[in-house]
């Protein structure tokens, strides 16, 4: 008989017997590091791949954007809907801006009662929460009454509320270690940032 060191008698096994259960999650991708969008559009690609509709409505950039995602998106079929105004902490009028994260909503709260997708990705959404352009709790409970029950919907964005990450039931956080234009002032590259 081996001894067992208290770390490994605390660890819990993993359960191997799961009921197969069949949900659409909600899943966050927040934090200071780089990658939160990115993450969102492996995803998009993942189910694309496997003739999933997907829509992404982005928050923050502007409606006029063509980034690397946008073109993308275009080649490969899937909707993609800007309503931001760009740098948000760049702009001359946070009142428009919060006009624009609302009508962002009401783009997806359209998408998401649309029954024609399987995923759908808020990127940048975290933002209009914190500023108070949207609020939490009201955009739970409109999802708790509307969202399908297979239908997944991504969250990005720094910051996310306690309330958000509770209520996903994926969540990850992007650390930053090293960033290029923060530790060598290297500005965001084309087809790496956008």
């Amino acid at each position: 008989m081996t001894d067992q060191t208290d770390e490994q008698a605390t660890v819990k096994p993993i359960a191997t017997e799961h009921k197969p259960i069949k949900k659409g999650l909600i899943i966050v991708n927040t934090g200071n590091g780089k990658g939160k969008t990115t993450a969102a559009l492996g995803v998009v690609m993942r189910a694309w791949g496997r003739n999933m509709k997907v829509c992404i409505i982005q928050f923050i950039k502007n409606e006029n954007a063509s980034f690397g995602e946008h073109k993308a998106a275009q080649k490969m079929g899937i909707e993609i809907l800007s309503s931001g105004d760009g740098f948000t902490w760049l702009s001359k009028d946070l009142d428009e801006s919060g006009a624009k994260a609302r009508h962002g909503w009401e783009l997806a709260q359209e998408k998401i009662v649309s029954g024609q997708y399987d995923v759908v990705v808020l990127d940048e959404i975290t933002y209009c929460f914190s500023y108070g352009w949207l609020n939490f709790g009201e955009v739970r409970a409109w999802l708790e009454s509307h969202k399908p029950p297979l239908l997944h919907i991504i969250f990005t964005g720094r910051d996310a509320l306690p309330e958000l990450v509770e209520y996903a039931d994926l969540v990850t956080e992007m650390r930053q270690i090293k960033h290029p234009y923060d530790d060598q002032g290297i500005l965001a590259q084309a087809g790496i940032e956008f």
